[in-house]
């Protein structure tokens, strides 16, 4: 919970730090200087891209801790776990922190397409694994998820919540 706790302030912190290129806060996150955060990373591009990778994994072992318990039995069970713990106000920062990695790669910021490619893989990774015991294609069946999850998420946060909410009910999974 610690490690959340530090990963929740960090996905807060980062955004500023993207649109001012102030790494003070990150730094004092940290509990160091800003001088040392390049010192140890390198440069800004290196530290944002560790960063946004200690966080992926923070929400991804999030998510494990969500699933935890019983095996889903159906896509569609796996798909409304996923929604209904990504959809709370807990992990708005994170996802807020998503769009703005999203952005920075559509703008090509150094750094962010990767970032943002490093992040689906290791969640399609992670979908794959929790498909329902003898599902018949693992791989497609996240790449469907991944695929309804991003696109409801990227409806709610421009303010269409029930087109994504609806869109995933027509899916019939």
């Amino acid at each position: 919970m610690a490690g959340e706790g530090r990963s929740l302030e960090l996905a807060i912190i980062l955004p500023t730090l993207n649109e001012r290129g102030n790494l003070g806060p990150l730094a004092k996150a940290a509990g160091t200087s800003d001088r040392m955060l390049i010192c140890h990373f390198g440069n800004k591009e290196r530290l944002i891209s560790e960063l946004l990778k200690f966080i992926a994994d923070a929400y991804s072992q999030a998510l494990d801790r969500a699933l935890s318990g019983t095996w889903p039995k159906s896509r569609q069970e796996l798909l409304d776990r996923i929604t209904s713990f990504t959809g709370g106000s807990e992990m708005e920062p994170f996802l807020a922190l998503w769009w703005d990695i999203v952005a920075g790669s559509a703008r090509n910021v150094p750094g962010y397409r990767h970032a943002a490619q490093s992040v689906m893989s290791h969640l399609l990774e992670w979908l794959i694994r929790q498909m329902p015991e003898g599902y018949p294609d693992p791989e497609g069946g996240g790449q469907f998820l991944l695929t309804l999850i991003e696109g409801a998420q990227m409806l709610s946060t421009a303010g269409h919540a029930k087109v994504g909410r609806d869109g995933i009910a027509a899916a019939r999974l």
